[in-house]
């Protein structure tokens, strides 16, 4: 039998050739375009970065959120100490403004030149996010001081969410409209994002019992899980016999921080992910709010809808995409070892990032255009370049740096 010859010759190895030749500029030019918004997300947190702490844009939410400027920090403290005053600032401020009950802010709004100053509640989701960026902040710089000289504050923050829960059942509740989700859409009761984020506070607190509760019943619970086929609902209350309290739009969010904060077991977070994938959430960029757009007609509207940018479908919150979520979208691929999926989607994100004005607030989730509720655009978002940070450097060493 005669020996093949390993030589390739006449179109078949022109044909490898035009491949390779094809495929190595594609890899140069994403290299450069993610590299490219890397640097852009470093000049945005400059721009935000204030002696307050971070404020949410630059230079339009001059204010420090509790959610914005922690998801923010999440990215800027894996820059060395470059940001380091900017996050513990953030959570000074927030620590400082705690109510008598034990509740975090929303945002402080005392720094402005044409507004009043002023203090803002009635959110649940501030609350667990300052936790747990007192722990990221204690975990990047290996420093346990400001966590040991805050602990009392930290600790009323978690009693103060430990009494949200009126049920008794281990996830805590909340009213409509009290979380990032601040105009829309109407959710109430259990929500998925606050039970995610619930359970990776409760972890980092060392609340072993209360956390492992909290998974059984947001997960299997007869009557109360929030999980249902392919994905956690957004939000579930209570059941009236034949009546339930609920709805089943997907909430992107709240499935990604399950997926991230380990909420979510690994075939969980592949149905949510497939789900994602089959209902082209991700595109053109990642990723919507939510899915489908709620619309006038359907049951899920409410009159009030109607005084936010949301009541249009593919605008703001009614999945509208924001790319802040579209980092933790890539977290979430990582986690489930889809290297070369968030290698693509990545670059996805940088290029959405890059349109002007980068880094905006949203986009419009069909044309992937950057567009703003009010003003037209919004950009410089620290939270938008924050997670673009992080999602960029987990992916380099291929593991969730949280």
């Amino acid at each position: 039998m005669a020996e093949q010859s390993s030589d390739l010759s006449g179109p078949f190895r022109f044909h490898l050739f035009f491949r390779k030749s094809l495929i190595l500029p594609l890899i140069v030019i994403t290299m450069k375009i993610t590299k490219e918004a890397y640097d852009k997300a470093v000049e945005v947190l400059e721009k935000c970065s204030t002696p307050h702490g971070f404020y949410a844009s630059y230079p339009g939410y001059d204010a420090v959120w509790a959610r914005d400027s922690v998801i923010t920090s999440l990215g800027a403290s894996l820059l060395g100490k470059k940001f380091k005053k900017t996050f513990q600032a953030s959570l000074l401020i927030l620590g400082k403004n705690q109510s008598k009950q034990g509740q975090i802010p929303n945002a402080v709004d005392k720094f402005s030149n044409v507004r009043s100053p002023h203090v803002d509640f009635s959110t649940i989701d501030s609350s667990l996010w300052y936790v747990i960026g007192h722990h990221i902040f204690k975990k990047r710089f290996k420093d346990a001081s400001l966590y040991r000289a805050e602990k009392n504050r930290i600790e009323r923050a978690m009693t103060w969410v430990y009494h949200q829960d009126s049920s008794e059942e281990g996830m805590p509740e909340q009213l409509p409209t009290t979380d990032w989700q601040d105009a829309f859409p109407h959710k109430y009761g259990h929500t998925i994002n606050t039970q995610a984020l619930y359970y990776k506070a409760l972890v980092l607190e060392g609340k072993k019992k209360k956390a492992e509760k909290l998974k059984h019943v947001a997960n299997w619970e007869s009557g109360v899980s929030l999980w249902e086929e392919n994905f956690y609902l957004p939000w579930r209350w209570k059941n009236h016999n034949k009546y339930k309290e609920k709805e089943e739009w997907f909430d992107s969010l709240g499935n990604l921080l399950a997926i991230v904060f380990e909420l979510a077991d690994s075939k969980q977070s592949k149905l949510i992910l497939n789900y994602i994938t089959d209902k082209k959430i991700n595109k053109p960029y990642p990723v919507k709010a939510i899915f489908p757009p709620i619309r006038k007609k359907d049951k899920e509207w409410h009159d009030y809808f109607e005084d936010c940018g949301a009541r249009m479908p593919y605008h703001y919150l009614n999945a509208g995409i924001w790319t802040y979520i579209g980092g933790f979208y890539i977290l979430a691929l990582i986690k489930q070892n889809k290297f070369k999926e968030a290698e693509k989607q990545l670059a996805k994100l940088a290029h959405a990032n890059l349109q002007k004005p980068i880094f905006n607030e949203w986009h419009n989730g069909l044309t992937g255009k950057p567009g703003d509720a009010h003003s037209g655009v919004n950009g410089n978002q620290a939270w938008n370049a924050g997670m673009y940070i992080l999602a960029y450097e987990s992916l380099k060493k291929k593991k969730v740096l949280l």
